[in-house]
């Protein structure tokens, strides 16, 4: 277990009333299933559309599963963006 902090950003920020908080977690599944555990409801729907940084890395297409969190590191949590 790794300890990282999560930040959301727009609309995830807004479903989970904060802009960041720390978990527990291996990897980005397990990480995502505390965060749908400790925010059940807006938040949970809002990260079907969301993409996803670890440490600043791209998960993209990967599964989630398979990207290990390293102590201290960060995962980013951004939904879709409107404007350009």
């Amino acid at each position: 277990m790794a300890q990282v902090t999560v930040r959301y950003w727009a609309a995830a920020k807004a479903a989970a009333g904060i802009a960041e908080e720390p978990f527990d977690a291996a990897d980005l599944a397990g990480v995502l299933a505390a965060v749908r555990e400790r925010h059940p409801g807006e938040l949970t729907r809002v990260l079907l559309r969301c993409s996803f940084l670890v440490d600043g890395d791209p998960v993209g297409t990967r599964a989630h599963e398979t990207v290990r969190l390293a102590e201290g590191g960060t995962v980013e949590v951004l939904p879709p963006f409107a404007g350009g």
